[in-house]
């Protein structure tokens, strides 16, 4: 049976629920592409307006569960915002508090565990620009090196200057995290670095020698890329609601 929080109050903004309604989508997307690990990783979405709250999943829930009105909304604190039974996981806290605070234009916050990206983020070399997904993506990813479990508030401005202007990041030993303006664009950021990670372990496996576009073509797509996701991402975003739609469009409540 599918496990609910308390409903936060009926007075909001257009704005916020339709960013509960965009961030649920998201959580029930990864599930839908098997990048959810148990209750453990987190996506965040800073709610519209001047009070710099963002959205977080309730700590407990999976992400096939979560719903727009079962999102915790806290402030840059910690502190709650509303009535929930629901707490939030601390390390989720540390990361996306950090970035929220630091990059206005990172209202949406991913970030996963998936083993194609965990993989890649023990490779001594990264992500490697091995095919098109991957170099889609040049120079915009970073990279922070692993100093445990995220709990050190500490830790938050090394891992925002790691990140620095960039809109990836593959968190050494342990994952992976994209942002963007919006929901959609970050959710298609991560497409395309969980896809080029998943790439990279695959042609990794084969044992065949590698095959590097040169550097003349890295160029090209470099400037290819600097047109953004903006269009892309509401182009992707709207076909898939609709299958979510069609598959379960409880995710809206």
């Amino acid at each position: 049976m599918q496990m609910t929080a308390p409903a936060p109050p009926a007075l909001m903004s257009p704005e916020e629920r339709q960013t509960r309604i965009d961030l649920a989508a998201a959580y029930r997307l990864v599930a839908h592409f098997g990048w959810d690990d148990l209750i453990f990783t987190h996506i965040s979405a800073r709610v519209p307006g001047p009070d710099h709250h963002f959205l977080i999943n309730p700590y407990g829930m999976l992400f096939s569960e979560i719903t727009a009105s079962s999102l915790v909304k806290v402030d840059l604190d910690g502190a709650k915002v509303g009535e929930t039974t629901y707490d939030i996981n601390p390390a989720g806290f540390t990361i996306h508090s950090a970035i929220h605070a630091a990059r206005e234009d990172a209202r949406c916050v991913m970030h996963l565990h998936t083993v194609a990206g965990v993989a890649v983020s023990c490779q001594r070399d990264g992500l490697l620009p091995l095919n098109q997904t991957a170099m889609l993506l040049n120079e915009q990813v970073g990279y922070h090196d692993y100093e445990g479990v995220a709990l050190n508030l500490d830790e938050r401005p090394r891992l925002v200057a790691d990140l620095g202007t960039k809109n990836a990041l593959i968190l050494r030993n342990h994952g992976t995290l994209a942002v963007g303006e919006t929901v959609p664009e970050a959710f298609l950021t991560m497409y395309f670095l969980e896809r080029s990670c998943a790439t990279q372990v695959a042609a990794l496996a084969g044992g065949a020698a590698l095959q590097y576009p040169s550097a003349d073509v890295q160029e090209v797509v470099r400037r290819q890329a600097q047109r953004g996701v903006g269009y892309a991402a509401r182009l992707t975003w709207a076909p898939l609601l609709r299958m979510l739609d069609a598959k379960d469009p409880g995710y809206k409540s």
